[in-house]
């Protein structure tokens, strides 16, 4: 719902003119006509899904781990087919195509293969086995989508440049087997698979579920992609084994392979158990438990309710089954601080409840996802005693609208005022999202430092922050104060925010003065500097991004049409209309810009705003009258200082590109977060606060 948990802030330098607030890309929608859901249910989150052109976020394999046992079962019903006891870590991935690399007794010799293949997009896989009574390693990469996807990273592997040992090929694995039958215990079929190892075939236990629910274990043979190579398996086992009766495994039939990780680390050799599924439509169940259970490569979180283990479109899914306040026990706790007011959190908790229950299967297999495309979602670590406090006292309540869940969409920082619909999707007509004041946005930049605008003897201009300068009580001729550095080389920098790949403009130090042009918040949430932005840089953000021609450099950007709100709806260049599907792609187009609520100005020139209201654009080139950091008036023109009636300046550097001086972060649509903050400081409670920012809206419990 918003790009992120802010907590820098900032001021706009030239005034509001224009106002803008950022929408994290694809995560808003319209509001959504969905019948009313019930929030005394679970929620599906997906994790790990390829969705198509609606989510796709992938990962061959899961680690997966708690500190209380979980268990793996059918998603279908039935018994339990393993436990895993607690602190023990297993990997689970799909059963589908690969490449087997090699095959060595020598852990390093793999390991060192696996290292090369790291950086490519054939991910290895490490496996051990026993063959003869002895270790082996098999060295794989996928799971491939398809067996077309395989044979081209069986390409890929081939000019890897690896060393394969004498008298292998690396091939492609499939999803074909053959069962040697099923088996009372899990030692008998361990010791079938022994028997068919030490032939030279490949072959594992797998855990399946048999009549009625009942856990069960057979032995399945070889990894063909072929019905050929299917039957040379059965060839070589029935020459071999004839006592053994060899089968077809069906395609559908839903099992759990059991092999040895042997590639946790490819550093040091460290094992555990690697569950494969199979099954074409194969789905499985991590049972919880309430410690939850940790899930290694999404960045060790740790999620309540159940992790739903499946094959979606030919790659491993992941969906995190959670009672649905549960869920919000994480989500209201990633998207704002624990330490907010009360009220502020229980918004925050009937917006999230009621964003999540208007979704309704938007995602075909989930509900939501995990990220900002939905709502942050981080698990167990993002929650706290407060924001569950909030939760519960909410619980099922949600805000609602002709009968039907508001899709409660927020942002960040609306930066002083809401959006309109039609300033962000071209579409409007609601009267739930209509744009309104949110002068408590501002509290995004409470605690932040301010910056000085300085200009320096030398004529260079930039930033200082406040604990590194003071004033000396000197003015120039023209008024405008003097201050000096209070430390040694204090860095002068060009944006009012410090950035450590961004080199300084200058040094001041005590005793050399500075002329105070102004005085801004650091950049941050509530509002923003960003540039300057040449011609290149600004025709490479835009390309693909507009549906015209673009020039070949661009020498003017202005906003040439503005929403209800303020922000930019309209952009010209060159005096051209900049044609985006929706104006909320300004922010993409333009680098990832905050907001859509700015001011373009040129870094060479400057608007100066009269105090009739007229306005006069001074530049490089033009000749008028401005005040220059002596106090006197010379003509326009590089180095000099233009003052606005609102007692405002700002140097005219001649450089080239344009500044985009903005509000607000995030979507601006809905709810502003903090302007919730803002708001709940004041004493208003989360039924007021939701009801200013969604209009004709009734709170209820669901």
């Amino acid at each position: 719902m918003k790009l992120a948990k802010w907590k820098e802030t900032g001021i706009g330098l030239l005034g509001r003119g224009a106002l803008a607030v950022l929408l994290a890309a694809g995560s808003l929608l319209i509001p959504a006509d969905i019948t009313r859901a019930d929030s005394a249910g679970s929620i599906r989150v997906a994790l790990y899904a390829d969705i198509g052109s609606k989510y796709k976020s992938t990962v061959p394999l899961v680690t997966l781990q708690s500190e209380q046992s979980f268990s793996l079962l059918p998603a279908a019903g039935g018994a339990p087919l393993l436990s895993v006891p607690a602190q023990n870590r297993i990997r689970v991935s799909l059963d589908g195509y690969r490449v087997k690399v090699l095959e060595t007794p020598s852990w390093q010799t793999a390991a060192d293969a696996a290292k090369k293949l790291q950086a490519t997009s054939d991910k290895p896989q490490l496996f051990m086995a026993a063959r003869g009574g002895s270790k082996v390693y098999q060295l794989y990469t996928g799971g491939y989508t398809s067996e077309n996807a395989a044979r081209n990273g069986l390409n890929s592997v081939l000019k890897a440049g690896l060393a394969i040992p004498e008298g292998q090929t690396p091939v492609v694995a499939g999803t074909k087997h053959l069962s040697a039958g099923s088996y009372a215990t899990l030692e008998e079929a361990q010791a079938v698979v022994g028997s068919l190892t030490t032939a030279g075939l490949d072959a594992w236990p797998v855990f399946v579920s048999g009549e009625g629910g009942s856990a069960r274990t057979e032995v399945w043979v070889g990894e063909a992609s072929s019905d050929s190579e299917l039957a040379a398996v059965s060839a070589s086992a029935a020459a071999q084994l004839p006592q053994l009766a060899l089968t077809p495994v069906s395609p559908g039939a839903p099992g759990l392979i059991i092999r040895m990780d042997a590639g946790l680390d490819f550093s040091s050799e460290v094992q555990a158990f690697h569950y494969l599924l199979s099954g074409s439509n194969a789905k499985f169940i991590a049972s919880g438990n309430e410690k939850g259970i940790m899930l290694t490569e999404r960045s060790k979180r740790i999620y309540r309710g159940d992790l739903e283990l499946g094959n979606l479109n030919g790659s491993l899914s992941v969906i995190n089954v959670v009672p649905m306040e549960q869920y919000l026990y994480a989500v209201v706790g990633g998207e704002v601080s624990s330490g907010w007011p009360e009220e502020a959190l229980k918004a925050q908790a009937v917006a999230a409840r009621s964003y999540a229950l208007s979704q309704g299967n938007r995602f075909d297999v989930a509900n939501v996802v995990d990220t900002t495309l939905s709502q942050v979602y981080n698990g167990i670590g993002a929650e706290s005693p407060t924001i569950i406090k909030a939760v519960d006292a909410t619980a099922g309540e949600v805000v609602m609208s002709g009968g039907k869940v508001v899709e409660a969409v927020f942002s960040s920082n609306s930066g002083g005022v809401t959006a309109d619909p039609s300033e962000v999707w071209n579409s409007g007509g609601s009267s739930t999202f209509v744009s309104v004041a949110s002068p408590e946005d501002n509290a995004a930049a409470g605690s932040s430092k301010k910056w000085y605008y300085l200009l320096l003897d030398s004529g260079v201009s930039g930033y200082a922050r406040e604990d590194n300068i003071k004033l000396t009580g000197d003015k120039t001729a023209a008024g405008l104060p003097v201050a000096t550095a209070t430390t040694k080389d204090v860095n002068i920098r060009p944006l009012p925010v410090v950035e450590s790949s961004v080199p300084a403009s200058g040094k001041l130090n005590p005793g050399q003065n500075a002329v105070v042009l102004n005085q801004v918040y650091e950049s941050g949430s509530y509002s923003w500097i960003k540039g300057p932005y040449s011609s290149a840089e600004l025709l490479k953000s835009l390309a693909g991004k507009t549906s015209g021609t673009l020039p070949s450099s661009i020498t003017s950007l202005q906003v040439t049409r503005r929403g209800p709100s303020g922000r930019a709806v309209e952009v010209k260049a060159n005096g051209q209309v900049l044609q985006v599907k929706y104006p909320d792609l300004f922010r993409s187009s333009f680098g990832g810009l905050p907001s859509t609520l700015f001011d373009i100005v040129p870094a060479g020139s400057y608007t100066v705003l009269g105090a009739d209201g007229s306005t006069a654009d001074i530049g490089s080139s033009t000749s008028a009258g401005v005040l220059s950091a002596s106090g006197q008036v010379t003509a326009g023109g590089s180095g000099t200082v233009v003052m606005g009636a609102d007692q405002t300046s700002r140097v005219l550097t001649g450089s080239p590109g344009f500044y985009f001086i903005g509000w607000g972060y995030g979507h601006g649509l809905g709810m502003s977060q903090w302007g919730v903050k803002g708001m709940a400081d004041k004493g208003y409670d989360y039924k007021q606060i939701l009801q200013h920012y969604f209009s004709n809206v009734t709170i209820i419990k669901n």
